[in-house]
């Protein structure tokens, strides 16, 4: 099989996938015509030449797939008007001190955010598949240890942790990726809980915690 070829199998198949595809997934197009290194440098190629385009191959976290591009949503959400979800001011806080102090407890974000977080808070996020408990802490009561998705990164556009931006324009870009927008108001919870995104700059390391290092620090169920 020829290069080209196996380019027109290998774009085809990515713009027909329901779902990501992981680089196993494309050797299977090809049995054991093509490798893992020729495959890659096909996808190198592909988003090369999508580069104009309103469409574009990326690589997440659960693998490569087309997407629109962001500066093309203006113009797709006038096909389907639907109103994006939108989520307190609260939750966004609570699904950006995970992302960056992974993995957290909820006592953790408690002392950060200031306030008692609302049960109601960590079910829309687990609700909506962006977090999940990976484990409990070895301490008093086995807290329950909660770590983003890979539909988080999915969504956000994103392949692993490092990719995420920093903290100050984390949730402009939570909004601008996810196409989800604020409530005017708080929870009566949440409310006295106007915590800048500095607040958790300040207390983040230099660097995400990798979904790597999270063995080192929890006991799985």
């Amino acid at each position: 099989m020829n290069t080209s070829d196996a380019k027109r199998i290998l774009e085809t198949a990515l713009i027909c996938a329901q779902q990501p595809m992981r680089l196993a997934d494309m050797l299977v197009l090809f049995k054991d015509e093509i490798g893992a290194d020729t495959l890659k440098v096909m996808l190198y190629e592909l988003q090369q030449e999508w580069g104009l385009k309103g469409v574009e191959l990326v690589q997440v976290a659960s693998g490569w797939r087309f997407q629109s591009r962001p500066e093309m949503r203006e113009f797709l959400d006038r096909l389907t008007p639907e109103k994006p979800p939108k989520y307190t001011r609260a939750v966004l806080e609570t699904l950006a001190i995970i992302a960056y102090r992974q993995p957290t407890t909820r006592a953790d974000m408690e002392d950060i955010r200031g306030v008692t977080i609302n049960t109601l808070i960590i079910k829309q996020l687990e609700d909506r598949g962006w977090i999940e408990v990976i484990g409990h802490r070895e301490t008093v009561g086995r807290p329950a240890l909660f770590a983003t998705t890979r539909q988080f990164l999915d969504d956000l556009g994103i392949a692993s942790l490092d990719q995420l931006p920093e903290v100050g324009p984390l949730q402009e870009q939570i909004l601008a990726n996810l196409n989800i927008e604020t409530l005017d108001t708080d929870s009566i919870t949440d409310r006295q809980a106007e915590l800048p995104m500095s607040a958790i700059a300040e207390t983040q390391d230099s660097s995400p915690t990798s979904e790597a290092e999270h063995t080192n620090e929890v006991q799985p169920d």
